[in-house]
């Protein structure tokens, strides 16, 4: 299988339209359709270079988890403020038609869910949840952030922040800073998501695998597949020779494995397939 390569988008919609007719589609997307919602990516043009702490770092110092902690909840207002875009709505769009079989996404912000998609597997986790690494109980992030607010009363909000990928910020202090521990057991707490260094949960990629397996094709929005996670659903989906459409603003990992490569925004080439795509 090679890719189509279309120059004009309009084509390249209509051939992607081509290939994905009268077939139930899985949806893959990365941190390319949230930009829409002002949310940056990792490695697109104009993303904030970022060194990301790894879960080791995180959990063997507390100085870690205070820089962590601040530039985390910096950010923590503009990242639960941003809304889901077209291309989210598009996605849930498509859900309903009975189009789609569901969502695979690599993102942490939860606008999948926001936006009304039925069936979402977030395969990174959420931000918008917190766990304690030792008992296990679960904490909502915005109970969470009142607690931070409550224990550092002194913490400013800046007016202007350069919001990173997991909607942190950099802090330019951590001193005096005081990250709430578990209520239950006073265990070290983390966000519930995949750290640098750890890797997914079986049966989170497994609930993503029987996604694409119950479906007879497979569209790729946003991501550049860096992430080893998208490569194999991809060759998943390309062993059963399903057509893949790959919607991302530059080259992709994936470009030579499918069938119809479209080098556009995300959500403007998602909503076009909601209108497009032939009811089943």
């Amino acid at each position: 299988m090679s890719a189509e390569i279309v120059a004009d988008v309009a084509d390249a919609v209509a051939a992607a339209v081509d290939a994905l007719a009268g077939r139930r589609i899985a949806v893959l997307t990365g941190a390319g359709l949230s930009t829409d919602s002002g949310i940056p990516d990792y490695r697109g043009k104009g993303a904030p270079v970022r060194t990301p702490m790894t879960i080791d770092q995180y959990l063997a110092s507390d100085e870690a988890r205070r820089r962590y902690w601040v530039g985390s909840h910096l950010g923590w207002r503009a990242f639960a403020a941003a809304s889901p875009n077209a291309g989210h709505l598009a996605i849930a769009r498509l859900e309903e038609l009975g189009l789609a079989t569901g969502v695979v996404t690599q993102n942490v912000d939860g606008l999948h869910v926001r936006a009304g998609s039925r069936r979402v597997v977030e395969l990174h986790g959420t931000m918008r949840r917190i766990f304690c690494t030792h008992c296990g109980q679960v904490f909502d992030r915005r109970d969470f952030a009142v607690r931070v607010e409550n224990d550092n009363p002194w913490i400013n909000q800046p007016e202007n922040i350069e919001l990173g990928p997991d909607g942190d910020v950099l802090p330019e202090s951590t001193e005096g800073f005081i990250v709430p521990s578990c209520t239950v057991c006073g265990g070290v707490i983390k966000p519930d998501v995949v750290f640098f260094g750890e890797f997914i949960p079986a049966e989170k990629f497994r609930e993503a695998e029987q996604l694409v397996r119950g479906s007879e094709a497979l569209v790729i929005a946003g991501s550049s597949l860096v992430v080893n996670s998208g490569i194999r659903l991809l060759e998943r989906a390309r062993r059963r020779r399903l057509p893949i459409v790959i919607v991302n603003r530059g080259e992709t990992r994936g470009d030579a494995r499918a069938t119809v490569k479209i080098d556009a925004g995300a959500s403007e080439v998602l909503e076009r397939l909601a209108t497009d795509l032939p009811a089943l």
